[in-house]
């Protein structure tokens, strides 16, 4: 009978004893990590030449495997954010699809032809917000697995600049969402004055599409500013070589816009003229810091 009153009472208690546990587990990783925050910020590392680094990696090789279970961790952890993220999105999903789908008319102007294909642009939509929303986490798991090898003042100023990841994705697809979507629709979908069926699937890509890739070139201070602070550029070149970013920055705008007109290739290329002499003010701060 006691057995039997027992087993009741564990059944009873599990619900109760399964939140806990899941609360206990929360509060000890964000323990963890606190600690492995605060010894990063408070730690100096040992400088060592680049070259030195390399050599002593070339002759012990079985070394990398510690930074390599390190990356796998910290890539393991930002996928299981993410996971949730997506997750969290499910429940918004059909009014973003319906907000992305304005610009024609609402989620009613576009037709379905195969019988997954409402689920693919589902799927697809959430996984970008998703991304989206667990991009600061993923910017931190890789500032986790970085900062070891950064002087103090680098780690600083790397966990300051996690927020600005966020922001300038969410400003680039902001940007090809507002600035170039009311442009380029109309030219594509009154072309020779046809009057196209629009796919659920073809649209939500070519959105989705445009709005991912201008939002990863909105980056491009960011990777300036990382690259300039280990030395790889510098404002000095940056600025010498400004006509040929300029010739680089053109044929990319004409990979990333929808259109072949010039007013769709001038909207993308001006803001990243713009960010590129933004990057060239971050280099000069970074080889500053240095």
């Amino acid at each position: 009978m006691r057995n039997f009153l027992r087993t009741i009472w564990r059944l009873i208690t599990s619900p109760f004893r399964f939140i806990f546990w899941i609360v206990r587990t929360i509060a000890r990783w964000i323990s963890v990590l606190g600690e492995e925050i605060h010894s990063l910020l408070t730690e100096e590392v040992e400088d060592e030449p680049l070259p030195d680094t390399l050599a002593k990696t070339m002759e012990n090789p079985v070394g990398l495997l510690e930074h390599v279970n390190a990356l796998r961790k910290h890539l393991t952890r930002a996928v299981i954010f993410m996971a949730l993220t997506t997750t969290f999105a499910f429940t918004y999903t059909r009014q973003i699809i319906d907000y992305l789908a304005r610009p024609i008319g609402g989620i009613t102007k576009l037709t379905p032809i195969e019988v997954t294909e409402p689920v693919g642009v589902f799927m697809r939509v959430a996984l970008l917000v998703g991304f989206s929303l667990a991009l600061p986490y993923i910017a931190f798991e890789l500032w986790l697995f970085a900062a070891p090898g950064l002087h103090r003042s680098s780690r600083f100023t790397g966990l300051f600049a996690i927020p600005l990841v966020a922001i300038f994705f969410i400003a680039g697809m902001s940007f090809a969402y507002f600035a170039m979507l009311p442009t380029a629709l109309p030219f594509l979908l009154n072309f020779l004055g046809m009057n196209p069926q629009v796919r659920p699937a073809s649209y939500i890509s070519f959105v989705t599409g445009l709005m991912f890739w201008i939002g990863v070139a909105f980056e491009f201070p960011l990777v300036i500013y990382v690259l300039a602070s280990i030395r790889i550029v510098n404002a000095k070149m940056l600025i010498d070589q400004w006509r040929l970013a300029v010739v680089v920055i053109a044929v990319l705008a004409a990979a990333i816009t929808p259109t072949v007109d010039p007013v769709n290739m001038t909207l993308v290329m001006a803001p990243m003229i713009v960010l590129y002499f933004i990057s060239i003010g971050l280099a000069y701060l970074a080889r500053r810091g240095r």
